[in-house]
């Protein structure tokens, strides 16, 4: 289920501006604040569980000897070492 549109962030943030604008002509002090704070209770459930699942995800593809992280780094040095014979022969 996507109820998220497809538009760009933006736009996307504007029109949460633009709704709270139209709500403050129709509701009380103390509407907005309640239903202010449900909102926010709403978006703290929502960043919960995202950040939640965040955690799960890195925990199931975390690589306990980092042997992906190690190579790489491998990689990097031995082509800093290449260019660095490289600048030498050339000098």
């Amino acid at each position: 289920m996507s109820i998220i549109p497809d538009v760009p962030p933006k736009l996307f943030s504007l029109s949460a501006v633009a709704v709270g604008y139209i709500l403050i002509d129709d509701l009380t002090a103390n509407e907005q604040n309640a239903l202010s704070n449900w909102l926010m209770l709403v978006a703290q459930v929502l960043s919960t569980n995202a950040f939640y699942k965040q955690v799960q995800t890195e925990r199931e593809n975390k690589d306990p000897n980092n042997s992906n992280t190690i190579e790489m780094m491998e990689k990097m040095i031995n082509a800093l070492n290449q260019e660095l014979e490289n600048i030498k022969n050339n000098l």
